[in-house]
């Protein structure tokens, strides 16, 4: 079982920064990997960035790329959401994801792809 909490969350201006960090315990593995979803109100969750944990390989939305960058700390057990330049349409709830990697880079991009949830931090960029 791994727990993930989040936090760093907050309510800033357009075209402010927040980190957002995700501590991860319990049981993890070296294929695992770890990432950031979003849920605005009325929308679907959504893919944001996702890192494996083993190696450097990072993967991003098309509307976050260029502004958030996804970071961790192995010894730390720790990912990070690194954002810039926030919009408006960055306003939402985040959750960290993390769950074994099998080797399809797909995956990656859906909820389906991993096991385990954060409980959300909630993100709203004021115009």
């Amino acid at each position: 079982q791994v727990q993930l909490v989040e936090s760093g969350g907050g309510l800033v201006q357009a075209g402010a920064s927040l980190r957002l960090s995700c501590a991860a315990s319990g049981r993890t593995f070296p294929n695992y990997a770890m990432g950031w979803f979003r849920q605005a109100p009325g929308k679907e969750r959504e893919f944001v960035a996702a890192i494996r944990w083993s190696g450097f390989s990072t993967y991003y939305a098309d509307s976050v790329k260029g502004r958030f960058t996804i970071s961790k700390d192995n010894a730390k057990n720790t990912v990070y959401l690194q954002m810039n330049s926030l919009e408006p349409e960055d306003t939402a709830i985040y959750y960290c994801v993390a769950g074994q990697f099998r080797g399809i880079i797909a995956t990656l991009y859906t909820p389906e792809g991993y096991e385990y949830w954060g409980q959300g931090t909630q993100v709203t960029v004021s115009a």
